[in-house]
Formats: structure tokens, C-alpha cells, sequence
């Protein structure tokens, strides 16, 4: 499943080996589905032929993830859904602090998932109903290594600037931003919001590792 969550989030992030297909797509009125789809080719061609480099050089792989990722994800949008009571009473700075400390942890963690994507592994369906003007959802399959589909959807929301950006996916029905609303109000609970933002800064994915397992253990 780490695999999988790594195929989806590179592809929810906007991973691929340019953005200029993704940045073309939205200038020209591009919907999310064409976009998605487009990241999926492009991330195909960009991942064959260079798994083992990346497998061994990681900061290249995090700086290929860095490059691209940013312009495509609204990870401020993303992580006040993550916060979610607790965004409202933190201060700007905090929430601006846990963004990219969350976005680094994230990436970190599930950067080498991307590495086993071909292309060909990610179908794009075809839209449930007329495409809204601020948000949709952009529904694909992907073909795992014994032939069966896992159903993945991703949120797209549009942005002031006119620009359609990803904040969420969702595997078999589990959004990852409800997920980690879970594992960090339970942390924020426990410590307080600027300890946990200390332990993502630092600690990274080990923070994320840390808090899945608490969460299973307080099943």
C-alpha cells in the first residue's frame, strides 16, 4: 500500500519530469483529468530507464519531487484541511511553519514509491457529471503488479489565480487528509501544535511513522 500511496501522491503532487505539459494544459483551459493524465505520461517517461540513479542519489530524487511539485499542490489549502479545528486558532506563522514541515515529512516519506511507476500503470475515467467551476474530482484506476486496479481519486480545487491545483487523495475511499487529521489532532492533543510542528522539522517522515503507529496501536 506504501507503494501505491507513493504512485498516487506523485501523481496528486504533480510529479514528472517537466511541468511544461501540466503549465501548458492549464494556460489552454485544460481540465484536471487532462492534467492528470498528462503527469501520468510524463512521469512514466521521466521514472523508465532511471530507477536505480534515483534509488541511489535520493536528494536528486527529492529535488526532482521539490522542482515539480510545488506549482501543482496547494499544500497551504492542504494542510489547514490537515490542521482542521486547530487551524483556527493557530497563528499565521504556525500554520505557514507546519505547511512545509508537513510537505518535506510527506515527500520524504513516499518519495521512493514513485520509483516502481510505468507508464501505462495510471487509467484516467471518464468524469461523473459536468465539471465544476472551483472544485471536481478526476477519478482513475491504477493497474498493480498482478493485473488488478486499485480505484484512486484526486481533488482539485481552482485557486484565485484561475490555476487547478491538487489537495487530496483518495485510495478506496480513504482520503489521505482526513487520515492525517486524525494521526495529528491526536498529536496536538498530546503535546501542543508547536511541539509536533518541532518534531516534523526535525524528525521528518519518522514523525509520520511515529503517529501511524500510535494510531494503529489505539485501535
Amino acid at each position: 500500500m506504501l507503494r501505491i500511496f507513493g504512485f498516487a501522491l506523485a501523481l496528486v503532487m504533480g510529479v514528472a519530469a517537466s511541468n511544461a505539459a501540466v503549465a501548458q494544459a492549464a494556460s489552454a483551459g485544460g481540465t484536471p483529468d487532462q492534467i492528470v493524465q498528462g503527469i501520468a505520461d510524463d512521469l512514466g517517461k521521466a521514472i523508465e530507464g532511471h530507477q536505480a540513479e534515483l534509488k541511489n542519489d535520493r536528494e536528486k530524487l527529492l529535488k526532482l519531487i521539490d522542482g515539480i511539485l510545488l506549482p501543482h499542490f496547494d499544500i497551504d489549502y492542504a494542510s489547514i484541511l490537515v490542521l482542521g479545528q486547530s487551524a483556527r486558532t493557530a497563528t499565521p506563522e504556525q500554520r505557514a511553519r507546519f505547511a512545509k514541515a508537513f510537505y518535506n515529512s510527506i515527500a520524504h516519506r513516499y518519495a521512493e514509491g514513485l520509483l516502481n511507476y510505468t507508464k501505462g500503470r495510471v487509467r484516467v475515467l471518464p468524469s461523473k457529471g459536468d465539471l465544476n467551476d472551483k472544485r471536481t474530482i478526476v477519478r482513475t484506476e491504477v493497474v498493480l503488479d498482478d493485473g488488478k486496479t486499485l480505484p484512486v481519486d484526486y481533488a482539485f480545487r481552482k485557486t484565485q489565480d484561475g490555476s487547478w491545483k491538487a489537495y487530496d487523495v483518495i485510495i478506496e475511499g480513504i482520503s489521505y487528509i482526513t487520515n492525517y487529521r486524525n494521526q495529528v489532532g491526536a498529536e496536538i492533543a498530546k503535546s501542543g501544535l508547536d511541539a509536533l510542528i518541532t518534531r516534523l522539522e526535525t524528525q521528518g517522515e519518522k514523525t509520520l511513522e511515529n503517529m501511524e503507529e500510535e494510531q494503529k496501536g489505539g485501535k
